[in-house]
């Protein structure tokens, strides 16, 4: 039964671009599966789907250089982006979220995991999603509900903005509610599930390690600054 979604996969190996699609047509998704990240950009910009899953390594483009031509573009920056791929290393995963990838899937991966997370990542990026309510977190004061200041860093809640030392910060939407979170509070402990829960939504995919991956991608664009955010050891994290 169709579920009115649309999947757009770019793969060069064929049989794991078969697989994909085969599996996400039997779960309701309208498929489209291209082995040239070229000819996959022309359809996106005709036709944009509701979610891309690309691989990194290709021979035309690889897939950092997909996501940054579909983040820099306002007609398809919207495009929830999950790169699947066999790099694994900490400074891949946080190179891809940097250039604007919402999710990372390290193959070879199981099925159901690539399900569970297009699922999620289509919810909270198109606002379908159910979200439960914050368990662990108070209600900020009033008077954080738009702006944080502390010392040369301003975050602008409403404009989804934040400025350090009048540079603005390129902040992913997770990075940024991240930030939020960890400066509305300076010296409060957040534990990682508390940082999950505000900063990705308890509906998504997430796990502790993505947290940790999250904070080194953060702790690099606040540049000389980064050790504003202090690790707690065995507990979490607390903005100095």
């Amino acid at each position: 039964m169709k579920n009115g979604k649309r999947v757009l996969i770019i793969e060069d190996e064929f049989d794991i671009r078969e697989f994909i699609a085969y599996n996400l047509i039997k779960e309701g998704y309208t498929v489209s599966a291209y082995e040239n990240p070229l000819e996959a950009l022309e359809e996106i910009r005709i036709n944009p789907p509701d979610i891309l899953l690309t691989d990194w390594l290709m021979p035309e483009m690889d897939g950092l250089d997909v996501c940054k031509m579909l983040k820099m573009d306002q007609k398809t920056s919207h495009i929830p982006i999950i790169m699947i791929t066999c790099k694994s290393e900490e400074v891949d995963v946080v190179t891809a979220l940097e250039v604007g990838a919402d999710d990372y899937l390290i193959k070879p991966f199981r099925v159901k995991e690539l399900i569970v997370r297009i699922k999620k990542t289509i919810n909270r990026t198109q606002g379908n999603g159910t979200m439960r309510p914050n368990r662990f977190l108070p209600n900020l004061p009033e008077t954080d509900k738009e702006k944080i200041i502390i010392n040369g860093l301003v975050i602008d809640k409403d404009n989804h903005t934040a400025v350090l030392d009048d540079q603005k910060l390129e902040l992913t939407f997770s990075e940024f509610k991240v930030l939020e979170l960890l400066a509305s509070k300076p010296g409060k402990v957040f534990t990682r599930d508390q940082i999950i829960e505000y900063g990705f939504g308890c509906d998504y995919y997430v796990t502790a390690r993505s947290v940790d991956v999250k904070i080194v991608g953060l702790r690099k664009k606040l540049g000389k600054y980064e050790n504003m955010i202090e690790t707690i050891r065995s507990v979490g994290y607390k903005f100095s």
